[in-house]
């Protein structure tokens, strides 16, 4: 389940993007109100993501502490921009700004021969994250369950871009083609969404006796209530 505060801005495509699979309920943590509603969804939650600054969810009474006491034995998962620890802990940032104070933005221009800086075709230090925040939680699901006790994954797109650096770069990356359209159309799939007919990659697991799939489409904001649904 995404929560979102019926007051902040956002981006639509990245709604459309990143919202299948989910469920998407508002609550505004500045209120009673919206405290109340995700103290109730972490009463019975296994793992609880969220991607603030390290201190300002914490304000809110939502810090790993607090969350365990809520629901001993979840998995808290933190993001944050520049770190968890250090002179910009407390730093605001997303994927375009990281990756200009780590120096990619500045190794894609020199590569491709511009004059300053050039954005990745991608956003790289997002998705890779968030791969890496998903491991996280399934390694600290695989611990709790072995050894009990709350764990708190801890990742950051800076350390990501640390992490990716550190893997080397090829030679003449620039001059590699891009896939064309009938090489990945095999992999594309079409659905109805909130949003009308969508078109995207379809589910990489692949699985002979159950076909994996996203069971809901990509909703507008808030189209749900914030209660779990039933298990029986």
């Amino acid at each position: 389940m995404l929560i979102s505060s019926p007051n902040l801005p956002f981006i639509p495509w990245l709604v459309i993007d990143t919202g299948r699979g989910k469920l998407s309920a508002f609550a505004d943590l500045k209120t009673h109100q919206g405290q109340d509603v995700l103290r109730g969804l972490l009463a019975s939650a296994d793992i609880f993501s969220q991607g603030y600054r390290p201190q300002s969810i914490a304000a809110l009474g939502f810090s790993p502490e607090d969350a365990a006491q809520i629901s001993p034995g979840i998995v808290y998962v933190s993001l944050c921009a520049y770190g968890h620890a250090g002179p910009w802990a407390s730093r605001r940032g997303f994927d375009s700004l990281v990756q200009t104070a780590t120096g990619f933005n500045h190794a894609e221009g020199k590569a491709a021969g511009a004059d300053g800086p050039k954005e990745l075709p991608m956003q790289i230090l997002d998705h890779t994250t968030g791969y890496l925040m998903a491991f996280g939680a399934m390694m600290a699901r695989l611990r709790q369950a072995r050894e009990g006790g709350s764990w708190h994954v801890k990742v950051s797109l800076a350390q990501t871009g640390r992490w990716l650096w550190n893997l080397g770069r090829l030679d003449d990356g620039l001059t590699a083609a891009d896939l064309t359209a009938d090489a990945i159309l095999p992999f594309i799939e079409q659905g109805a969404s909130g949003f009308g007919a969508l078109r995207g990659v379809r589910h990489a697991a692949v699985m002979s006796a159950t076909p994996a799939f996203w069971q809901r489409p990509a909703m507008p904001l808030g189209s749900h209530e914030a209660v779990w649904p039933s298990r029986g």
